[in-house]
């Protein structure tokens, strides 16, 4: 078994996870946003702080760590154009990501006042960034 294929394996795993621990976040936002009880609203501070610092924060440094890697050695991926687009989704998947570290901490402050709705749209937008990423891996479109 070749060293790049492990990593790329590896990668996958991570990104898997990642993709779970995002989308589980919002989702708990969304239910969170909704709720008037302290202690629920406790637990789900709880429940959105260990997701994101044990799961999702992690894989997506593993993700990005070895993607970045895999692209070290492989030097004609970065000169391709559906790289370059998958990239630029990876890194507003990263944005999304960040930015859900944000609402853990204004949650657990008791400052967040988005609502339900809004939590419901953030919730799409990592599901829509890894569909498109999926298809320029798989389909590699020559984006000229």
């Amino acid at each position: 078994m070749s060293l790049f294929r492990t990593l790329l394996a590896l990668h996958i795993m991570g990104i898997i996870s990642w993709m779970a621990g995002i989308l589980y976040l919002y989702r708990l936002f969304v239910y969170h946003a909704l709720e008037t009880e302290r202690v629920v609203k406790d637990r789900f501070q709880v429940m959105e702080w260990k997701l994101y610092r044990y799961i999702t924060l992690p894989a997506m440094v593993v993700a990005t760590g070895l993607g970045l890697l895999m692209i070290h050695m492989s030097p004609g991926l970065i000169v391709e154009h559906w790289m370059h687009a998958k990239l630029g989704l990876a890194a507003i998947l990263i944005i999304v990501t960040l930015r859900a570290g944000r609402f853990v901490r204004s949650f657990r402050e008791g400052r967040e006042t988005h609502s339900h709705r809004f939590f419901r749209v953030m919730n799409e937008i990592p599901t829509l960034l890894m569909i498109l990423i999926v298809l320029l891996v798989i389909l590699r479109p020559s984006l000229t």
